[in-house]
C-alpha cells in the first residue's frame, strides 16, 4: 500500500437515531473551521447509500430495513476489495455502524485466506442478530453478522421468513461463511451491553479493555497486548465508534454512554493501534451533528481522524523505504 484512499458512507439505515448520515460532511465543516487540507490531500469516493428507503414503511421490525442495509453493505465490500486490490489504504467514514460489516465482508473478500483481526472501539459490543435484538436497529448487528453466529442460544424474537432470508445473505457477503472468530475480536471499553451480548461475549472469550484498564495501563501498552493476542492474525481492522468517548466529549452521537475515553486518550490509542504494519483499514462512524451543540463532536472526531491518518501515513512511508 502506497497511500490513503477515504470511502464515504452517508448510510443510516442501521441507526435508531436520525441525524448520522451527516456525519462526513460535519467532518468536512471541522476541517474548513480548523484550517487544514485534510480532504484536499486525499481521494475520496462516496458509496452509495440508501436512505430514501426511511421515508417508507419498514417491513423487517427485527432488522429494520435489512434489504436495503445488504445493497449498501454489498457497494461498501465492493468498494473495500477495490481499494485494497490498487494496492490502497481505505479509511472509511461512514455514518451508523453496520456499515462496519459491509468493510470486514470486503477485507475478506480480497484476502479470503488470511487471518483477520478486528479491534472494535466502542462503546457497545455491536454483537446482536435478529433473534436476540431488542431495538431492531441494525448499527447493533455487524459483529453477529461478520462472526456467523445468530446466538440462538438467548432467542428471543419470532424472525419472519423475508428477515431470514437477508439476514443469511449478510452473513455470506463478499466470502461465504464467517469473516472473523472470537479469539481475533478484541474490544476496547465496551460498557453498555445486553445480557444476551454478555452470554455471547463469554461463551466467544472475547476480550474487552475497559476504561480502568485502559488507563492503568496506558494505550501503548494495551495496544501491544492487543497485538500479542492477535498475533496469529495476519491483517488487523480497527474500528472507531465515536461513542467510545466519554458523554461528555460525544453528545453528537446517537447513543452516547458515560464513563469513556477523552479526547487525548483517544488519539493516543488510535495512534498506538495504527502503528502497526498489519493494520489494512481504519473506519470512523457514528457522528450525528443534528444531536449535537456547535459541531463538538464531529470537531473532537476530527481531531482524532487527523491523528490516526498521520500515523497511517508514517507506517506507509516506512514501508515504502524499506520496501526500496
Amino acid at each position: 500500500m502506497r497511500r490513503i484512499k477515504l470511502l464515504e458512507v452517508r448510510s443510516e439505515l442501521g441507526a435508531g437515531t436520525r441525524g448520522a448520515s451527516l456525519g462526513v460532511d460535519a467532518l468536512r465543516v471541522a476541517c474548513l473551521n480548523k484550517g487544514s487540507d485534510y480532504f484536499r490531500r486525499f481521494n475520496s469516493v462516496s458509496v452509495p447509500d440508501q436512505n430514501q428507503v426511511l421515508f417508507d414503511r419498514n417491513h423487517f421490525p427485527k432488522a429494520k430495513h435489512i434489504d436495503s442495509v445488504y445493497t449498501v453493505l454489498k457497494g461498501i465490500a465492493g468498494a473495500v476489495e477495490q481499494t485494497l486490490r490498487f494496492g490502497e489504504f481505505p479509511l472509511v467514514l461512514a455514518g451508523d455502524h453496520s456499515n462496519a460489516a459491509g468493510t470486514i465482508a470486503g477485507i475478506k473478500a480480497t484476502y479470503p485466506h488470511k487471518t483477520l483481526g478486528v479491534v472494535w472501539v466502542d462503546a457497545h459490543a455491536d454483537i446482536h442478530s435478529p433473534y436476540t435484538t431488542p431495538s431492531g436497529n441494525m448499527h447493533g448487528m455487524p459483529l453477529a453478522i461478520s462472526l456467523g453466529d445468530d446466538n440462538r442460544e438467548c432467542q428471543r424474537n419470532h424472525v419472519e421468513p423475508e428477515t431470514e432470508f437477508f439476514w443469511q445473505k449478510l452473513k455470506n457477503l463478499g466470502e461465504p461463511g464467517a469473516k472473523v472468530t472470537g479469539e481475533h475480536l478484541v474490544y476496547v471499553v465496551v460498557r453498555d451491553t445486553e445480557h444476551e451480548e454478555d452470554a455471547i461475549i463469554d461463551r466467544l472469550g472475547i476480550k474487552n479493555y475497559k476504561l480502568d484498564e485502559v488507563k492503568a495501563k496506558g494505550t501503548r501498552q494495551v495496544a501491544r497486548e492487543i497485538y500479542e493476542r492477535l498475533r496469529f492474525c495476519d491483517m488487523v481492522y480497527i474500528s472507531f465508534d465515536v461513542d467510545s468517548l466519554d458523554s461528555r466529549f460525544s453528545k453528537g452521537t446517537g447513543t452516547p454512554v458515560e464513563e469513556g475515553l477523552n479526547v487525548e486518550e483517544a488519539i493516543s490509542l488510535c495512534r498506538a493501534l495504527l502503528d502497526n504494519e498489519r493494520v489494512v483499514c481504519f473506519e470512523m462512524v457514528e457522528i450525528n451533528p443534528t444531536l449535537d451543540n456547535m459541531n463538538t463532536m464531529a470537531t473532537n472526531a476530527f481531531d482524532i481522524l487527523e491523528a490516526a491518518t498521520d500515523a497511517i501515513q508514517n507506517r506507509l512511508r516506512m514501508e515504502e523505504v524499506v520496501s526500496r
